[in-house]
């Protein structure tokens, strides 16, 4: 979710129901160097609680000392580990999602964190994938050594590295994993509705979900989920004037938060076509929205949209986002050969944040 999660987009996710919203991907080596444009990313709204920081790193005593900053610092409520990350400039590097398959490696990494965040009471988590492919799973191997490092829960997007985002995610990985395990274990992949959650938890024994691209262009899913697990049939569907009241709002966060109306209209456009998927906006207007500078250009523009137009339920259930095709996953040389080193790969550290 890099480009996505900041601060606007969290505040907008919060007005919608209640849940724990996570920054995005933040670099050891960037945040200990304390590179400006890291620093910005891991700002906190004053009243955002728990303040939640993905961290992502190759070398444990990097992590450490990033972790030593959270902690010295003040900066984060909680640390969630990124190793679900499947992009080439991660993994050739050997980190995100091909991390788990050196288990020494992702052992002294979780053991690092979880020591150094320890003072200060801050809970230590991790995401994963079910592995880089069919050939070379790692879940069960890493669940248990998070588990004995001490991580609060483990996430599990229940797909492997080569899928990326293609196809569907097997549950039942998340199922595996659950039994496996003592620690909680949240499920993530193909959840697009409330219902979705629901069936997961149902058919996993999962302890709760993580929300990823089923939420872009969508904020009102935070409030459904909120009413199916407390038991109401109640979901948002709203009408297009509504969605382009949110459109404004998510605009308006944007400026603020960048403190500079075009940077922050600009960072808008790319969630104009996520936000009107299914409605019958046509393609000059939605062309005239994914290029506006200012404010009051996207306000008159968004008046144009018929406002009493309904939800459109045949959208309910498909994916949002990236999808593309199987990929074979970039990885350092040799780093399939030894299971248990620790060594760190040469230039492992990523010097900015963002995925």
């Amino acid at each position: 979710m890099a480009g996505i999660t900041n601060v606007a987009f969290r505040r907008l996710c919060r007005e919608q129901g209640a849940g724990l919203y996570v920054c995005e991907m933040i670099t050891t080596r960037a945040l200990v160097e304390r590179n400006p444009k890291t620093m910005s990313m891991i700002q906190f709204g004053a009243d955002e609680r728990p303040r939640s920081l993905q961290l992502y790193g190759v070398d444990p005593a990097t992590i450490r000392k990033a972790v030593e900053m959270i902690v010295d610092q003040d900066l984060a409520d909680h640390i969630d580990m990124n190793f679900g990350c499947s992009v080439p400039k991660v993994t050739r590097r050997g980190g995100g999602s091909a991390l788990p398959w050196k288990r020494g490696l992702f052992a002294s990494i979780v053991s690092a964190a979880v020591s150094a965040a320890a003072p200060a009471g801050i809970p230590v988590t991790v995401k994963m994938r079910i592995g880089i492919d069919d050939d070379h799973r790692t879940m069960l191997d890493a669940g248990h050594i998070a588990q004995e490092a001490g991580a609060a829960w483990v996430a599990l997007h229940a797909r492997t590295a080569a899928q990326r985002y293609s196809g569907e995610a097997d549950w039942s990985a998340i199922a595996e994993l659950k039994q496996s395990l003592d620690i909680p274990v949240l499920g993530n992949g193909d959840i697009w509705e409330a219902e979705d959650a629901l069936r997961m938890m149902a058919e996993t024994g999962c302890d709760g979900v993580v929300i990823g691209r089923g939420c872009l262009g969508r904020p009102w899913l935070f409030a459904d989920l909120a009413a199916a697990f407390a038991g109401s049939p109640t979901r948002a569907l709203p009408t297009q004037g509504e969605v382009a009241a949110l459109m404004h709002r998510h605009a308006t966060l944007l400026v603020e938060w960048w403190g500079r109306e075009k940077e922050g209209v600009t960072d808008f456009r790319k969630h104009v076509a996520w936000y009107l998927k299914g409605f019958p906006a046509g393609g000059e207007l939605r062309a005239a929205m994914a290029t506006s500078s200012t404010l009051d250009e996207l306000a008159g523009l968004l008046a144009q949209l018929d406002p009493d137009v309904p939800f459109p339920r045949e959208i309910l259930g498909q994916p949002r986002g990236r999808t593309g095709t199987p990929a074979r996953v970039v990885l350092p040389d040799g780093w399939l050969n030894d299971r248990d080193s620790d060594l760190v790969p040469e230039g492992a550290e990523l010097d900015d944040s963002g995925g």
